[in-house]
C-alpha cells in the first residue's frame, strides 16, 4: 500500500517486506525476547514496509488483544537491534534494514467505519440506495 504523494512500492520492496514480516513472526513466535514489557504477550506483524533503498523499514504491529499498544511499542524499539540480528541469521540480504515499529492503526479504522455502518441513519440511506437501484428498469439491448 502506498501512502499519499509516494510511489507506489515496487516489487522487490514488496517481497522483502514480506519476507522480514515472516522472520519477525517466528522471532516472536519463539518468545525468545527479554523485555518485561514483551513477556507474555503475543504480538501480531501485520505489514513491514521497506524503503525504496530497503535500507529502512517500518514494521506495523498490533498485541493480540490490543493491550497496551504504545508500551509494546516502545519495547520492540528497545528489542530492535536484537530483532535486526535475528533477521540477519534468517534471511539472505546484503544489507539489513533498520527497524522502526509502529501500532497498525487499520483494526481501529476498521472499526470505526463498521460502526459509522451500522449507525441506523447511515443504514436508511444505504437501504434507500440499494431500493432505487432496483427500482430502475433495466436498459434492453437492440442488435
Amino acid at each position: 500500500m502506498s501512502r499519499q504523494g509516494q510511489k507506489p512500492a515496487g516489487q522487490r520492496q514488496l517481497r522483502v517486506g514480506e519476507e522480514l514480516r515472516h522472520a519477525l513472526a517466528v522471532v516472536f513466535e519463539r518468545g525468545h525476547l527479554r523485555d518485561p514489557a514483551l513477556s507474555g504477550v503475543s504480538v501480531t506483524v501485520t505489514e513491514v514496509r521497506i524503503s525504496p533503498d530497503l535500507r529502512n523499514a517500518t514494521v506495523f504491529v498490533m498485541p493480540l488483544g490490543g493491550d497496551d499498544v504504545d508500551g509494546v511499542v516502545e519495547a520492540l524499539g528497545r528489542a530492535g537491534p536484537f530483532l535486526r540480528g535475528e533477521i540477519a541469521r534468517s534471511v539472505k540480504l546484503r544489507y539489513v534494514p533498520r527497524l522502526s515499529f509502529q501500532a497498525d492503526a487499520t483494526f481501529e479504522q476498521a472499526s470505526l467505519i463498521d460502526n459509522l455502518l451500522s449507525d441506523p441513519t447511515v443504514a436508511r440511506d444505504l437501504v434507500r440506495e440499494d431500493d432505487a437501484e432496483e427500482d430502475e428498469p433495466e436498459e434492453e439491448e437492440n442488435g
